[in-house]
């Protein structure tokens, strides 16, 4: 028997039990009940603080007019001695009758949230605590700049959809005439602008233009339009971009020009960063590592600074012919790259061709160079004197099998001298017979009239007329054309891998003939059946004839030879003989600049921009309203969730009965079948009586 008034413990572990178990099931809507009243008190008052029009007593977006009525009755309590105001408070009065009495920062406000001077506030406290008699009036310095008066290429909503007539990227700031920071901000604009020159669109964007302006603007959960950063802000469309789904924000702090053009270069344009190296890095890393097929280009720089986006653009649009470097200029090195490169002082652009060739070096103020200049510079300098054959280079060169000339197209017959081998010195002393017999025709060609009976004649005219084009080899990499044309037991000497130390050049001479009317018949002409088109071998558009030189390295030699096959080439009827020119190989494959990486990049593309772009906008949810109350609205739901499903009765189970319906259903399931199996047995004559059958009474002598 129990003593009153004592606990029996196994009555405390019940209890005890059966109220974790409660909280247990309640956990989920207590916690959703908890973070409501976390985010309601702490998070969302931070994120709506008291607004200027709450300072002054006044409701939301009242007119300047209602602004100086409540700003003069909140003084006139102050000067008549009703009140005395802190020092806080008459700051913050004074600060927000400024701000809502000036027509820019009031619209700026209202519209945008912006409020750019705020942190006058605080500093104006610190410095001028408990003396209000000391605060300098107005507290907020404003000043006004026009975009025109800086020649910026105002963008509106009427002229927007011109700024994507062309595939150029599109640079934009987004600007207010009442903001301080944009008026700072434009000399340095104007920089960026002159650097962006012919490589991107570049417009300004005023605040006033209320409906571009949001349009550009981001949105918060509420609708409303704003600026993360502030102003200004930077928006870019890639090339190709035409809507707000690939727009790309500059997010980052550094408003310099070099932190602008960097990000515009490497995230909107996809151009390569130029490195910086120093004497010894140059040498050992750039020039003896670089591929023998590349220009090299180097630019001297006093200031270090970064390489400007239309010589980034270039570098990526060139990079299968050159190779690009920066080095910083020191006076203690000028002798080193006096005496290497024959640079004088800094800045200067050097291009490094063939090797023995003196480098081709541009001194002056390279930084000024716009993108057309420097293109140009780089179209006459891309290739080496002697070009190279590359996959890249044959049609413009004319030494292609598929009928490219640079003659022209109605040009019959063309010719192409190649030097072909191995890289080595061997390759580089015929290079250079090479180059000096191109430079002796080129200047025999550029007489006003040439000789009919000179040796060079021939060759210097076809050179003349861009029948004859020089090319060299690497028989190495190119290995399957170069055993296709020189085809000899000695080709072994001069294509393919190394297989000994001898190294064999050899100069031949390809002679394209193209065939009309032959073309024509190609033309018209269709397999009869789809046999003969799948067994049909394909070949060249162009008949090839190649002539190899066996003589000395004597350049006039070497000119009459060329001019004596040219004048045969040209004079002889020879047949036509086609057949199948193995393909130029390429020298790499670079996957930085692929195709695919060369499209504009999706603002939803990138782990960086990704994640970026999810914590600013948990950010802003977090400053959503309705988080609250939705959190609230999920507690209560699940608590009367939980509650109605514990509340309802349980039905106990007891093994040993039978479920009256399973057994309902058992034997319901097998009158079914019963019936079914019923069915499928044909009727006998005997299983049913017909209506009108009669019973026949049998006779006596039937029955016995």
């Amino acid at each position: 028997m129990e003593t009153p008034g004592r606990i029996n413990p196994r009555n405390q572990q019940i209890s005890s039990s059966s109220l974790k178990s409660t909280l247990r099931a309640y956990s989920v809507p207590l916690i959703l009940f908890i973070l409501s009243l976390f985010y309601q008190l702490l998070i969302l008052p931070r994120s709506f603080p008291p607004s200027h029009y709450d300072v002054l007593g006044i409701p939301k977006y009242s007119s300047i007019e209602e602004v100086a009525e409540a700003y003069e009755r909140i003084t006139s309590k102050w000067d008549s001695g009703v009140e005395v105001p802190q020092t806080i408070e008459l700051i913050k009065v004074q600060y927000a009758f400024e701000l809502l009495t000036n027509q820019l920062l009031k619209r700026d406000y209202d519209i945008y949230n912006i409020d750019e001077t705020f942190n006058v506030i605080d500093n104006l406290n610190t410095l001028h605590k408990g003396k209000n008699s000391n605060i300098e009036l107005p507290i907020i310095k404003t000043s006004s700049f026009e975009p025109a008066d800086h020649d910026f290429g105002v963008v509106t909503s009427e002229n927007f959809s011109s700024v994507f007539e062309d595939d150029k990227a599109l640079l934009l700031q987004i600007i207010s005439h009442g903001s301080n920071r944009c008026m700072q901000f434009s000399a340095d604009w104007k920089r960026i602008v002159s650097l962006l020159d012919g490589v991107a669109n570049t417009g300004v964007v005023e605040l006033g233009d209320v409906q571009l302006a949001v349009y550009l603007a981001e949105k918060k959960s509420s609708g409303q339009p704003f600026f993360r950063r502030g102003l200004p802000a930077i928006v870019a469309f890639p090339p190709g971009c035409r809507s707000l789904s690939c727009l790309l924000r500059y997010e980052g702090f550094d408003f310099s020009v070099d932190a602008i053009t960097d990000w515009f270069a490497t995230s909107i344009l996809n151009a390569p960063r130029i490195l910086y190296y120093n004497m010894d890095a140059m040498v050992n890393n750039f020039l003896a590592k670089s591929k023998p097929h590349k220009v090299k280009v180097i630019f001297f720089s006093k200031t270090g600074e970064r390489a400007t986006p239309f010589i980034r653009q270039a570098a990526r649009r060139y990079w299968q012919y050159a190779s690009f470097a920066f080095t910083l200029w020191k006076e203690e090195e000028s002798s080193f790259w006096w005496n290497t490169f024959g640079v004088e002082s800094a800045p200067a652009i050097v291009f490094l061709k063939d090797p023995g060739v003196e480098p081709v070096v541009f001194h002056g103020k390279y930084r000024f160079i716009n993108s057309s200049i420097f293109v140009d510079i780089m179209e006459k300098n891309k290739l080496h004197v002697l070009p190279q054959l590359r996959n890249i280079t044959a049609m413009e060169l004319g030494c292609d099998s598929r009928g490219y000339s640079r003659a022209g197209n109605d040009t019959k017959i063309w010719y192409c001298a190649i030097v072909a081998g191995r890289l080595s010195q061997e390759l580089n002393k015929m290079r250079k017979t090479m180059r000096r017999v191109q430079e002796t025709l080129t200047n025999d060609g550029e007489m006003d009239v040439v000789d009919q009976d000179s040796v060079s004649a021939p060759a210097a005219t076809a050179l003349k007329q861009k029948r004859l084009a020089f090319a060299w080899l690497d028989g190495e990499a190119q290995q399957k054309y170069c055993f296709f044309h020189i085809h000899s037991e000695s080709s072994y000497d001069t294509c393919g891998p190394r297989r000994d130390i001898t190294d064999v050049a050899q100069l031949f001479l390809v002679r394209y003939e193209r065939d009309d009317s032959e073309e024509k018949i190609e033309t018209n002409k269709q397999a009869t059946n789809v046999f003969q088109a799948w067994h049909q071998t394909e070949v060249d558009p162009v008949s090839t004839l190649v002539a190899k030189y066996n003589g000395s390295l004597e350049i006039l030699e070497i000119i009459k030879w060329i001019s004596e096959t040219i004048k045969d080439g040209d004079t002889r009827k020879i047949p036509p003989f086609k057949s199948k020119t193995p393909e130029l190989s390429a020298e790499e494959v670079d996957n930085t600049w692929s195709k695919g990486s060369q499209k504009f990049v999706s603002s939803g593309k990138g782990m960086k921009q990704w994640t970026s772009s999810f914590i600013s906008r948990v950010y802003d949810y977090l400053a959503d309203p309705r988080i609250g109350p939705s959190l609230l609205l999920g507690a209560l739901m699940s608590f009367g969730l939980i509650w109605l499903k514990r509340s309802r009765p349980a039905q106990p189970i007891h093994p040993h009965e039978s479920n009256p319906t399973k057994v309902e259903d058992r034997s319901i399931g097998r009158n079914r079948a019963r019936n079914n199996s019923n069915q499928l047995i044909p009727p006998s004559i005997t299983d049913e009586e017909p209506s009108d059958a009669q019973q026949i009474t049998l006779s006596d002598s039937d029955s016995e």
